[in-house]
């Protein structure tokens, strides 16, 4: 096992976290952002305000996208079991 193979797999791993996390943070950030700007507007400022529609949007968003990660984190590790062989050579 050398190096770049090495580097090469701990890439794709944080890829694929980077992926898989993705949809649930875009949409924090947006609700966040949303709900930073009516607090603005409005002058109130609470944090209940901006805490709850921040973690039911996220939840939401997880329930949407769970098949889609479950199915881009499991076709990863059936690829790393797959090449096991290939890897201790």
């Amino acid at each position: 096992m050398s190096i770049d193979f090495v580097t090469g797999v701990m890439a794709e791993t944080i890829r694929i976290t980077l992926l898989i996390s993705a949809p649930v943070l875009i949409v924090g950030l947006a609700v966040g952002v949303f709900v930073s700007l009516i607090q603005a507007v409005t002058q109130v400022q609470e944090m209940t305000l901006v805490f709850v529609p921040k973690i039911v949007a996220c939840l939401i968003a997880l329930v949407a996208a769970l098949p889609w990660m479950m199915n881009v984190l499991m076709s990863f590790t059936i690829n790393i079991f797959n090449n096991i062989p290939n890897y201790v050579r």
